[in-house]
């Protein structure tokens, strides 16, 4: 077979310097039918090997017949089916050649975003567990934030799934971008819109801040694909190697992340890089409005005697001068706040563990110091003055009977129905 330097050889002798076939032919040594073909071809020369056959060949018409009827049958189940003893290796490469003319096309459409438009949003469930205090570890979720156009990205931990706690990292990201995009994307969330319409904390906070939260379709994961594609990334480039002391530590070190290399890396799909598409991104956002969003974890309750109030599964003390009366109880990712009638009446930094009493000194000496009044206030009370002026003790009844020779046992304590005898 002649070479390609050959080839491109006769070429040059035949156009450049007008050369006969012949004469090439005598310059390089080679046959005249050599320079024909060689002059003939508009193409270099390329070698080809001949197929030489496949183990599968054989099998192939019983895989088309399984193909035909179960068009999404994984390759080791087929290998089953048809008895193979051979490399998978072979059998999966013939399966994925045949499997596209069974399986209908399922086109995806790409989508373009424009400045401000959306951002996607989701939760990220870390596969570690992090020191949250009280000698616990909790698995806790991270709430990412993917904006369309920009593919800027936001992203902490919060201490729950519920409502107040997702709104509050909602509020958190959107005060430090400056700005909120137009459109908030969600999947159906229980806290957002587990049934399909938003609820009713989702709702407000969506009204406060001017813009629109859409819920996609019920499992349709790739209707958000873009924030998706980041809690992949995260798991992958974020995670292997790092070490977390507390939640507020993993916040620290995925903050700086984000900056350093998830905003800051190239992209090919938009051919930039996230943090180079911003400036135009924000500018095309809602600004934040003046008043801030209900967010956080929110309670009303009359205090009890034990003076606690509960925020998720942690109780929290208050002022025990407030037993009795009305408290109402704000609870953000950072701080447990308790007001009465407009007074701070606790103030405690959020506990993020399950189950664990927080209380403060202040509050535990309050509680001791209105016992011993209220101690007092009794023993003033068990005396009182007579007529003409001398103090007579409030006794006991068992003293009057000892006084009157009464011997009254009353006998052991009945567990049974009162009957008509006993009566």
């Amino acid at each position: 077979m002649i070479t390609v330097e050959n080839w491109a050889e006769i070429r040059r002798l035949h156009r450049s310097e007008a050369i006969s076939q012949a004469g090439i032919a005598r310059r390089l040594g080679i046959s005249r039918n050599t320079v024909a073909k060689a002059l003939a071809s508009h193409r270099p020369p390329k070698y080809e090997r001949t197929p030489a056959g496949s183990s599968v060949d054989a099998v192939e018409p019983a895989i088309r017949l399984l193909l035909a009827e179960f068009p999404t049958m994984p390759a080791t189940v087929l290998a089953e089916r048809i008895g193979w003893d051979r490399s998978l290796t072979v059998l999966k490469d013939r399966v994925r050649q045949l499997r596209p003319l069974f399986v209908p096309p399922d086109p995806a459409d790409r989508v373009e975003y424009d400045p401000g438009q959306v951002a996607q949003c989701d939760l990220w469930f870390p596969p570690v567990a992090i020191p949250v205090g009280a000698g616990q570890e909790r698995i806790l979720p991270v709430l990412a934030m993917t904006c369309g156009y920009s593919r800027v990205t936001d992203a902490l931990m919060i201490p729950s799934r519920k409502a107040g706690d997702i709104l509050a990292g909602m509020w958190e990201a959107t005060t430090s971008w400056g700005a909120c995009p137009r459109t908030l994307v969600w999947d159906r969330e229980s806290a957002i819109g587990g049934t399909g319409k938003l609820t009713a904390e989702a709702a407000g906070f969506a009204g406060t801040l001017g813009v629109r939260i859409k819920l996609a379709p019920a499992r349709d994961p790739e209707f958000k694909g873009l924030v998706e594609r980041r809690n992949g990334f995260f798991e992958t480039s974020f995670l292997p190697g790092r070490t977390f002391t507390s939640p507020f530590d993993f916040n620290t070190q995925l903050t700086q992340w984000l900056a350093q290399r998830a905003n800051t890396r190239h992209l090919r799909s938009i051919g930039a890089r996230p943090v180079d598409r911003w400036a135009v991104d924000k500018a095309a956002m809602v600004t934040l409005p003046p008043v801030a969003p209900a967010v956080g974890l929110t309670n009303r309750v009359r205090l009890a005697r034990d003076y606690y109030v509960r925020i998720g599964s942690c109780d929290y003390s208050v002022d025990p001068r407030a037993i009795g009366r009305f408290v109402d109880v704000l609870a953000t990712p950072a701080r447990v706040v308790a007001t009465c009638a407009g007074q701070v009446v606790a103030d405690h930094d959020r506990c993020w563990a399950h189950a664990a009493t927080i209380t403060d000194p202040a509050h535990r000496e309050t509680a001791r110091l209105l016992r011993a009044d209220l101690a007092q206030r009794r023993r003033t009370q068990a005396t009182r003055s007579h007529l003409d002026g001398h103090v007579v003790a409030i006794r006991a009844l068992p003293d009057y009977d000892a006084l009157f020779g009464v011997d009254f046992d009353p006998g052991p304590p009945r567990t049974g129905p009162m009957t008509k005898e006993h009566r």
